[in-house]
C-alpha cells in the first residue's frame, strides 16, 4: 500500500519528508493552500516538486478541454510528468479529462468520490487513482468504510488498471480500515501520521530493555557524577554536616589518614544524633562515633551488581570505592 502526506504546509512537509524518505508522495488541495496562506499558487507547486517523490495537485475546468489545458500548463512550469498526478473532480467533463489525459501518459486521480457509480466512471476512464473521501462520507453519516471496499472489489473483480486511495483521514482507525480493506494507497494528515508508531506497551518496553541493557552493560565509574563526598574523620560533625550541604548529599563518606575508609554518615545519622544527644553533639569529631560497615562498590562493576545492592539493602546511596579507597558516591537517581 502506497503511503501519500496529506498537506499543504511547507514546514511540515519538510519535516515529514525529512523524517520519512519511504513516503511515496504528497497529495494537496487549493483548499489546503487556502488555509495555510499560499498566495503563489505555481511557486510552491514547483518547490513542492522538487522535494517530493511524486506531487499530486489539482488540475481544474469546467469543460475537458480546460482541464487538459491547465495540466498542460503545469507540467510547462518544469514539473516531471513521471512524477506528477493530476487531480480532478469527478464529473462527466471530468472523466473525459481523465480519459484525454490517461492518453498521453499522464497520470489521474479522480477525487471527490461520495458512490460507487461514480467510481466506476472513473475506473473505466483511466484514472490511476480513484479517490473516496471516507471521513467527509462519514460526517454525513454514510458506511464510508463499505464503499471504500466495493471500489477494492470492482478493480479486482474487473481488472481495472487502478488504485482506490483512501482519503480524508481523521484518526488512527482509519488507518486500521484501510489496511484491512486492502486499498492500494492512502493519503494521511501529518497530525495523524507521525503517531503511528505510538504506543504506550511498546515504549514502556522499549524503556525496559535500555535499561537492562545499561544494567548489564554500564559501569558504576561511567555514571557517578565526579563529586568524591569524603571528609576527615577530624572534622566536626558540624562541618560535616555544611559539606555534606556543598556536596549536594545526604551522606559523606568519613575517612581515615590513610585514606581508607572509617564509615559513612547521613543525614539520618545526623538527626539520629542530635535527638539523642542534643546540639552539643555537632562538636563531637567523626571519629567519636561509631559506624557501620557501609555498602559499598567497585568502580569497574557493572551496574547490575549496584542495583542488587540498592535492592538488598533497601538504602539511597552506595559508596563506590577504587582499590578499597572511596572515589564517589553513587546515588539510586544515578541508576536511571
Amino acid at each position: 500500500m502506497e503511503l501519500y502526506l496529506d498537506s499543504a504546509d511547507l514546514k511540515e512537509i519538510e519535516e515529514s519528508f525529512h523524517q520519512l524518505p519511504f513516503l511515496n508522495g504528497l497529495t494537496t488541495t487549493p483548499t489546503f493552500m487556502h488555509r495555510e496562506g499560499v498566495s503563489d499558487i505555481d511557486s510552491l507547486i514547483v518547490k513542492l516538486s522538487k522535494i517530493v517523490p511524486v506531487l499530486q495537485i489539482e488540475a481544474l475546468g469546467n469543460k475537458a478541454e480546460d482541464v487538459l489545458k491547465e495540466a498542460h500548463r503545469q507540467l510547462n512550469l518544469g514539473l516531471d510528468p513521471k512524477k506528477t498526478v493530476f487531480k480532478i473532480p469527478v464529473s462527466l467533463e471530468g472523466v473525459k479529462a481523465c480519459s484525454l489525459l490517461r492518453k498521453e501518459g499522464l497520470m489521474v486521480n479522480v477525487h471527490l468520490v461520495y458512490t460507487l457509480q461514480q467510481a466506476y466512471m472513473a475506473m473505466h476512464a483511466g484514472a490511476t487513482y480513484v479517490c473516496p473521501l471516507v471521513g467527509r462520507l462519514q460526517d454525513q453519516g454514510h458506511d464510508a468504510l463499505a464503499l471504500v471496499e466495493q471500489c477494492v472489489e470492482s478493480v479486482d473483480l474487473y481488472g481495472y488498471d487502478t488504485k482506490i486511495m483512501f482519503s480524508s483521514v481523521r484518526n488512527n482507525e482509519h488507518i486500521r480500515n484501510a489496511i484491512n480493506i486492502g486499498v492500494h494507497t492512502i493519503t494521511v494528515p501529518w497530525k495523524v501520521l507521525k503517531t503511528l508508531t505510538d504506543n504506550n506497551f511498546t515504549t514502556l518496553g522499549t524503556e525496559q530493555f535500555i535499561e537492562h541493557t545499561r544494567l548489564m552493560m554500564v559501569r558504576v565509574k561511567e555514571v557517578i557524577n565526579g563529586v568524591n563526598p569524603i571528609v576527615n574523620a577530624n572534622t566536626t560533625v558540624l562541618d560535616a554536616m555544611v559539606k555534606m550541604t556543598e556536596f549536594g548529599f545526604g551522606c559523606i563518606t568519613v575517612i581515615n589518614d590513610d585514606g581508607s575508609a572509617k564509615g559513612v554518615f547521613t543525614d539520618g545519622d545526623l538527626r539520629r544524633l542530635i535527638s539523642t544527644a542534643g546540639r552539643d553533639s555537632l562538636n563531637k569529631k567523626l571519629s567519636e562515633l561509631s559506624y557501620k560497615t557501609p555498602v559499598s562498590v567497585d568502580g569497574n562493576a557493572l551496574l547490575n551488581e549496584a542495583a542488587a545492592l540498592f535492592k538488598k539493602h533497601t538504602i539511597d546511596n552506595i559508596l563506590v570505592t577504587n582499590s578499597g579507597k572511596p572515589v564517589g558516591m553513587l546515588d539510586i537517581q544515578d541508576m536511571k
